[in-house]
C-alpha cells in the first residue's frame, strides 16, 4: 500500500477538534504528506440570530465566516510552530456529512480525520442511514481520535474476521502507523452454540467445540500472517473465546493499545461496518482513537 499523500482533517474548532487537526499533523511529519484543514459552517441558526441582531443576513453571514477564518489561521498557525507542517485551509458552508465527502474527493485525500465530539463524523456515524449514504462515497479512511497525540502510534489493535477484508486493514495500520507495534486480534465463537446448550448438549461437548474452534482459527491467523508478509516479531497474535466488541474494548485497555483498526466485513460491508453493534460498542466505548476503513 502507497504512503500517505494528503490528509484532510475536518474541525468545527473547537478546542476537543483541535486533538484531530494536531494528530493529522503529526501523521503528515511521519510521512511527508500534504495537510489540508476543512472548517463547515452551519448558518442555519443564522436567520433567529437576525431577529436579535441589527445586521442584514449577509452582513452576519460574513461576520460568521471571518470569524471562522480567523481561527482557522491560528490553528495553521500552531500546526506550523508544534510540527513545523504546513497545512491549507478550507471554509465551506452546507451539510457536514456532504460537504466531507465532496472535500475528500476533490482533494482526493487518502484519510480523513476528525474529533470524536461536538459536531463530529462520529455523532452522523451513529444516526445511521443519511451517513451511511454519504460516506459510502468517501473512498478513504476515517480516523476518530480520541487523545490528544503526545507521541506517534505505539500499538495498534486490529480486529480481524478472516474476510477479505482482513489483508486491508492490516496493510491500512502499517500504513498509519508504520512504526508501530502490531496486535491482530480475532474473537470466535462457537457456531450455534446456543441451540446446542437448547437441545441439551453437555457441557464438555461444547467445551470440545471450543478448542476446535480456537485450533482453526489460530491456524488462520497464522497464514494470515503470512499472507501479509508478517514475521513472528512484527506482530502479536491473539485468539480469544467471546463476543467481539467486548473483546476488542477489553484488549485495547488491556494491552494499552492507542488505536484501533476496525476494517469492512460481511457481505454488506459498509452496512455492517457503520451501522453493526461491533462498530458502534467500539466507537462508543473505546478509549483510544478509532480508524475506520470506508
Amino acid at each position: 500500500m502507497p504512503p500517505l499523500q494528503r490528509v484532510l482533517a475536518a474541525t468545527d474548532l473547537s478546542a476537543p477538534a483541535r486533538r484531530a487537526a494536531e494528530r493529522a499533523a503529526l501523521l503528515c511529519k511521519e510521512t511527508s504528506a500534504a495537510l489540508d484543514l476543512l472548517h463547515v459552517a452551519n448558518l442555519a441558526p443564522l436567520e433567529r440570530l437576525r431577529q436579535f441582531m441589527a445586521a442584514t443576513p449577509e452582513a452576519l453571514r460574513q461576520r460568521v465566516l471571518d470569524a471562522a477564518q480567523h481561527k482557522l489561521r491560528e490553528l495553521v498557525d500552531l500546526l506550523q510552530t508544534r510540527f513545523g507542517v504546513a497545512a491549507h485551509t478550507h471554509l465551506v458552508t452546507g451539510v457536514l456529512t456532504t460537504e466531507l465527502a465532496h472535500q475528500v474527493r476533490s482533494l482526493q485525500a487518502d484519510l480523513l480525520v476528525c474529533g470524536a465530539r461536538g459536531e463530529s463524523v462520529v455523532r452522523h456515524l451513529l444516526m445511521g442511514t443519511t451517513a451511511l449514504r454519504v460516506l459510502s462515497s468517501t473512498p478513504c479512511p476515517v480516523l476518530v481520535v480520541k487523545q490528544a497525540p503526545h507521541e506517534p502510534y505505539r500499538r495498534v489493535l486490529v480486529p480481524v474476521d478472516f474476510s477479505a477484508a482482513s489483508l486491508p486493514a492490516m496493510a491500512l495500520a502499517r500504513r498509519i502507523a508504520p512504526g508501530a507495534e502490531l496486535v491482530l486480534l480475532h474473537a470466535f465463537e462457537v457456531p450455534f452454540e446456543g441451540h446446542l446448550r437448547y437441545a441439551s448438549v453437555d457441557e464438555d461437548t461444547i467445551s470440545h467445540y471450543r478448542v476446535v474452534a480456537r485450533q482453526e482459527a489460530t491456524e488462520k491467523l497464522q497464514a494470515l500472517c503470512q499472507a501479509a508478509a508478517l514475521a513472528p516479531e512484527d506482530c502479536h497474535t491473539i485468539v480469544q473465546y467471546g463476543d467481539a466488541a467486548v473483546r476488542i474494548i477489553d484488549q485495547e485497555q488491556e494491552l494499552d493499545c492507542d488505536l484501533i483498526v476496525m476494517g469492512k466485513h460481511g457481505e454488506s460491508a459498509l452496512e455492517n461496518l457503520l451501522l453493526g453493534s461491533v462498530t458502534k460498542h467500539v466507537l462508543a466505548e473505546s478509549q483510544s482513537d478509532i480508524l475506520v476503513s470506508v
